[in-house]
């Protein structure tokens, strides 16, 4: 049995489904690529950046340096916490910073954490939708397409094996390409999970640093 051949003589409810868990495995891989780059950029670049921001003694060298790495989130939070860091020692020639001023940089370091979360975070909830959904949209073409095979079954008052199974098969189909488009998913999802919560544990370590180095260069 031609698997084309099948899809072309399936009912309509079963193409419906098939074009719709083909819809849900062709966007899935688009974000698995896109989030594979974008994870993959940002881990690279940051650990570039940590290289020259622990090696510089300047932080405005390191503010500089950070422009160039605009996928990493260590720098993104380097820029917003120097910054804040700037605006409030700018007017002064002997700047000191207070535990207030140092509690107003942890704050624009966390805003800027939680934005680069977002970002990094972003088009994940695609992947577990389609992981979680596409399965049982494709038991629903499976059941409905069995359901029709065996009502032209009673109809046409045959009940022979060869008489039902093309209708079974092109039913199968439909949750065979459902699980195709699941399994992938899944494995990226809890893959790019795990990349995430460690750019994130990276991303609290720097905050954390961050703020010690102000502490000692201007004497909290």
């Amino acid at each position: 049995m031609n698997v084309f051949k099948l899809i072309l003589q399936a009912s309509l409810v079963v193409q419906l489904v098939l074009v719709v868990l083909v819809f849900f495995s062709v966007f899935s891989w688009a974000v698995i690529l896109f989030k594979r780059n974008t994870l993959k950029a940002a881990s690279n670049q940051s650990k570039k950046f940590l290289i020259v921001f622990r090696k510089s003694k300047n932080l405005l060298e390191v503010n500089e340096a950070a422009k160039k790495f605009k996928a990493s989130p260590l720098a993104t939070l380097f820029r917003a916490g120097y910054k804040d860091l700037a605006y409030h020692t700018k007017s002064n020639p002997n700047p000191s910073i207070t535990p207030s001023t140092l509690e107003s940089i942890n704050r624009s370091l966390i805003k800027a954490s939680n934005r680069e979360v977002n970002r990094l975070e972003r088009m994940m909830n695609f992947l577990a939708t389609t992981g979680s959904v596409t399965p049982f949209i494709g038991l629903f073409g499976t059941v409905w397409g069995i359901m029709n095979a065996f009502r032209e079954l009673g109809v046409e008052e045959i009940n022979t094996l060869q008489a039902v199974a093309p209708g079974i098969a092109e039913a199968l189909i439909a949750t065979a390409l459902g699980l195709f488009a699941a399994i992938p998913a899944v494995i990226a999802y809890n893959h790019f999970l795990h990349r995430i919560k460690e750019l994130i544990t990276d991303m609290e370590d720097f905050s954390i640093e961050f703020l010690g180095i102000t502490e000692r260069l201007y004497g909290v």
